[in-house]
């Protein structure tokens, strides 16, 4: 992109309580409806009397369906609003990023809720066969939201690193009893095949597809990559992100966050095809105002640079986890002390840390217009 500090959304937008309750056929409150048509007004929504309609019928495919589709369309315009240059849907059509994908594949088995972080939770699943691809679990989503926005689009795609770390390994495990005396060996060696039939049979079909119907930027959300850091096991992240990428006609980035970034550094140059790393700084930064020593979130950015990354960063100027609203001036100084860490200005994309997931709106919103406005000043500055 020519712009300078172009704007990128990273991920997931908090679902709406109608949305949340009209998806699931629930009765709304007078007050959820009110908040859907406040919310309509503000962002220029159309037809907002068959919403209405819609929220208060009765459940049924046609009615879930049509609540994706509003709800993607909601968030679409939100982020258009605000003035982002690239977008998605917030992930509105989605349960939550790795659920998601392993109900809609064959080969896993639900069992129960886990903690995540703070006080999120997300159901978890064994590999209880061999991944199985029986459906497309984003192709319809990027449809509606490539036909429904007006600029360019980026697709979140949860990665098979974190799929598998996140997955109890029944299948695999089993299938090397006996056969591997090591227990550490049988763990990993289990752990490498369930990743790579993942990445044959699920998800390089799925980028396949998504390339097909016109996807030109595909993010790779591996969020678990870091979690073990030894060399054996970050050479097969590496190894796990080259064969997902290789072989397509599309841009590929890596979204990691809250993670060891002084060991992803050394492995981040082994990436194949990943034009962005977009990471996260503002979590680890004061909200201090000035560039230099004062902007100490963003030292691991030095890192990368001097591992050999010569592509692209999306660099986190918003923290999600807080509802402290950065100020403009806060985003701009943010901005222009990485990109004179980065050696050409143009490889640096302005982002939120992660998805915003858990945050409401009214915040999501502040903060991502604070983001856009913050990126306008750095450019005015640089």
């Amino acid at each position: 992109m020519s712009k300078l500090f172009p704007t990128q959304e990273i991920g997931s937008l908090a679902k709406p309580a109608w949305r949340v309750k009209g998806y699931r056929g629930e009765r709304l409150s007078k007050e959820e409806i009110a908040e859907a048509l406040s919310w309509g007004r503000k962002l220029g929504i159309a037809d907002l009397d068959t919403l209405v309609k819609l929220l208060n019928g009765r459940d049924s495919a046609e009615k879930r369906k049509a609540m994706l589709e509003w709800s993607a369309k909601y968030a679409i315009r939100f982020l258009e609003t605000i003035g982002l240059d690239i977008v998605f849907d917030g992930e509105q059509w989605r349960s939550e990023m790795y659920e998601h994908v392993a109900r809609n594949i064959g080969g896993f088995e639900f069992q129960g809720q886990v903690k995540s972080f703070d006080y999120r939770y997300f159901n978890k699943a064994a590999c209880i066969r061999k991944p199985l691809y029986v459906r497309p679990f984003y192709v319809e989503e990027f449809a509606f939201t490539r036909d429904s926005a007006k600029n360019d689009v980026k697709v979140p795609f949860t990665g098979p690193y974190t799929i598998v770390d996140w997955t109890f390994n029944e299948y695999y495990e089993k299938r090397l009893h006996g056969k591997v005396a090591d227990f550490r060996q049988k763990k990993f060696e289990a752990k490498r095949d369930f990743i790579f039939d993942l990445i044959a049979e699920v998800v390089r079909p799925e980028i396949g597809k998504l390339v097909d119907r016109g996807a030109k930027w595909i993010q790779i959300d591996e969020p678990a990559a870091t979690t073990d850091q030894t060399d054996e096991e970050m050479k097969l992240f590496v190894e796990s992100f080259n064969e997902t990428v290789k072989g397509f006609n599309c841009m590929f980035s890596l979204h990691n966050c809250y993670s060891n970034y002084e060991v992803l550094a050394k492995y981040a140059c082994e990436l194949h095809n990943c034009s962005q790393l977009a990471l996260e700084f503002a979590n680890r930064d004061n909200q201090q105002l000035g560039t230099g020593s004062i902007r100490s979130g963003y030292k691991e950015l030095t890192s990368f640079e001097d591992n050999g990354f010569t592509g692209n960063y999306g660099v986190g100027v918003i923290d999600v986890h807080t509802v402290f609203v950065e100020p403009p001036e806060l985003v701009r100084d943010r901005i222009l002390h990485a990109a004179k860490i980065i050696d050409d200005p143009s490889r640096t994309y302005v982002s939120t840390d992660c998805g915003l997931r858990t945050r409401t709106w009214e915040v999501s919103f502040q903060k991502l217009k604070n983001m856009v406005l913050g990126a306008e000043l750095a450019r005015r500055a640089f």
